[in-house]
């Protein structure tokens, strides 16, 4: 008898094993996959796993790690095999949910999100990612539906005010939209994006009181450039040029790739009679973002002003090549009675 049971104990040990080796191999891409042998991190994570392949905890680990690299197909992989190692987990099903999104695969997203409030109806930030989906693509009614779920059990949840304010404005309502973006920042004083969204819709109204949220905003987050250059804009629509520069110019001393700054610094300069000097602000965009056709457009528009006609209808034909769409540098080059072929775009 003590045989037999030793014999079955030993049985059930190696099915066990086998099991976790499957379960291992399954799902896992590793084995054909050699950026797991190559990164030293990976490598790492995937000698853990192999050690205690049934832990959801390492899987998601590397899925993070992976996700990082910008490996996403194979983070998903990983998310989605530590779900059948713990399928009752609601977070798991909402780290798929967040990366597809991230892929611009709003139905998949809200698929796995969906998934995850299957498994948690209490789960506030699946149900404010949903209802964030459902306003990327534009269906506020279920939008709000899932927002006032939230707003019932948590009457002081800022984000839930912020996503309302969203489907809101989304919808042209503005008077309901900065109701609840005041109501989020009534609720998290440093709530930035409810505070932008204020600077926001206050500038577009050319009232001063914009500058202040704006400021407010890059007092919380000092590595977000946007407020300032919100606040460029709010004196450029307000014909106060010289500010505007001032606040554009910070953007790029912060940022040198923001091309937002350099477009809208190179339509004042333009509007000032500075061909010259705008077409220097398009000129830079090229530098950091060459595969822009607008900045080759716009550029194309000083060396006209300033009768360079070759050169402008060599930007022209770049901004048409990387761009065949674009009706701007279409219309100009049959203003100029160009009708042959564009060359390739630059390099």
């Amino acid at each position: 008898m003590k045989q037999s049971g030793a014999f079955l104990a030993a049985i059930v040990l190696i099915l066990m094993l086998a099991m976790a080796c499957n379960s291992h191999k399954s799902g896992s891409p590793e084995d054909n996959n050699p950026v797991f042998k190559q990164d030293p991190v990976l490598k790492s994570m995937t000698e853990e796993i192999g050690k205690n392949p049934a832990n959801p905890a390492l899987w998601v680990d590397r899925g993070n790690a992976l996700r990082k690299m910008k490996l996403d197909s194979l983070a998903i992989n990983d998310y989605k095999h530590a779900i059948t190692l713990d399928s009752n987990n609601a977070s798991l099903y909402s780290l798929v949910g967040d990366l597809l999104f991230e892929r611009k695969d709003i139905e998949g997203s809200v698929q796995w999100l969906r998934k995850a409030l299957e498994k948690d109806p209490k789960d506030k930030k699946a149900r404010l990612k949903v209802a964030k989906m459902l306003l990327y693509i534009g269906k506020h009614a279920e939008g709000f539906q899932q927002v006032d779920i939230v707003l019932r059990a948590d009457a002081f949840s800022p984000e839930a005010y912020f996503l309302k304010g969203m489907l809101y404005k989304d919808m042209k309502d503005t008077a309901k939209a900065l109701s609840q973006f005041l109501t989020a920042v009534q609720v998290a004083p440093d709530y930035k994006d409810a505070i932008v969204q204020l600077g926001m819709i206050y500038s577009n109204r050319k009232d001063s009181i914009a500058l202040k949220y704006l400021d407010n905003a890059s007092k919380i987050d000092t590595t977000d450039v946007f407020p300032i250059f919100a606040r460029g804009v709010f004196y450029q629509d307000l014909k106060d040029f010289v500010r505007a520069k001032e606040e554009y110019k910070k953007c790029i001393l912060r940022d040198r790739h923001y091309v937002d700054a350099y477009f809208n610094m190179g339509n004042i300069l333009m509007q000032q009679d500075s061909a010259e000097k705008s077409m220097r602000q398009y000129a830079m965009v090229l530098k950091v973002d060459p595969r822009n056709p607008t900045a080759y457009y716009d550029r194309g528009v000083c060396y006209e002003v300033l009768d360079s006609m070759k050169l402008a209808i060599e930007d022209y034909r770049h901004a048409l090549v990387l761009d065949p769409a674009y009706n701007s540098p279409k219309e100009a080059l049959k203003r100029l009675k160009v009708k042959d072929v564009p060359p390739q775009a630059k390099p």
